[in-house]
């Protein structure tokens, strides 16, 4: 009866994002335990299976520094982001596109999808730009500009290579290297090739895993759903924090550019993914344009 209930609850849910796109970025802790990984690919293919469009962007960082350490070149940051010179831009294709990329599309076939790697290189998927970071100086200086070397934003996303996939019923996994206007690479933050992704696709939602509970207000209480506004302002008083602004930001920006809602969920919940999709509940913290 328990399993029978669990079903009935799930159905609704089905029946709502049965051939909706949900784009998903993959990071932190889901990718690093075994039992995590396990039951990510589960829930990725299940998704597919009943129908669901899943779109899987994921991260990389802490795998490119270990990497890097193991050749003996130092990692540097400058507002969060790693300085990229082209030395380091070659070990962040090996990483994100020849190493993490493969495994993670090995892992969800083997537990019965059908899914296929991409770089955004890949037919120009992730058309990018150089990202120029500007230090304020003063109300009478001209802000300093700030070279962080092969580090993109996103200007164009090719959506038909992923409506392609989709009508192919494949699995879109997706490494967050863009591509320049003369064939250069560029190093991207993942959430933002996700929202950038989940905003080309329409999607009806983007889930962002992470390795916290969700938002939290100031007292470490967790906000179960917020509007752009609300969000807007808790980084405004500065009740949002360190990397926990980002990725609020990223949210915002994907809702604006066309996605439905975004979720913020915790990575280290076991099958977190059908907990905030499938339930009443839900997990995490939900970012929605407007309430009702």
């Amino acid at each position: 009866m328990e399993k029978a209930k669990i079903l009935i609850e799930a159905l609704p849910y089905i029946r709502r994002f049965y051939q909706k796109t949900i784009v998903i970025k993959y990071g932190g802790h889901a990718m690093v335990a075994e039992d995590l990984k396990e039951s990510f690919a589960q829930d990725v293919v299940l998704m597919k299976y009943i129908g669901i469009n899943p779109v899987v962007v994921h991260g990389g960082g802490p795998q490119i520094g270990q990497m890097l350490d193991r050749i003996g070149k130092k990692s540097d940051f400058c507002a969060g982001m790693r300085i990229t010179d082209a030395d380091t831009m070659d070990v962040v294709e090996m990483v994100l596109a020849g190493k993490i990329n493969k495994e993670i599309v090995s892992l969800v076939n083997r537990h019965g999808g059908r899914a296929i790697g991409l770089s955004g290189k890949d037919g120009q998927l992730i058309e990018a730009k150089k990202l120029h970071l500007f230090r304020y100086q003063g109300d009478d200086q001209p802000p300093e500009i700030i070279d962080i070397g092969l580090v993109g934003e996103v200007q164009r996303i090719n959506v038909e290579i992923l409506r392609s996939l989709e009508r192919s019923n494949l699995i879109p996994v997706i490494a967050p290297v863009g591509v320049g206007e003369n064939g250069e690479s560029y190093n991207i933050n993942a959430d933002l090739v996700a929202g950038a992704i989940a905003g080309s696709l329409q999607a009806t939602k983007l889930l962002l895993m992470t390795d916290v509970a969700g938002v939290l207000t100031k007292d470490g209480s967790l906000i179960s759903s917020m509007t752009l506004a609300e969000a807007a302002e808790a980084i405004q008083d500065e009740t949002l924090k360190g990397g926990m602004i980002p990725k609020v930001q990223c949210a915002m920006d994907a809702i604006q550019a066309g996605a439905q809602k975004v979720h913020i969920i915790d990575g280290r919940v076991p099958h977190a993914i059908l907990l905030e999709i499938f339930t009443d509940a839900g997990i995490g913290t939900e970012i929605v344009k407007k309430l009702g």
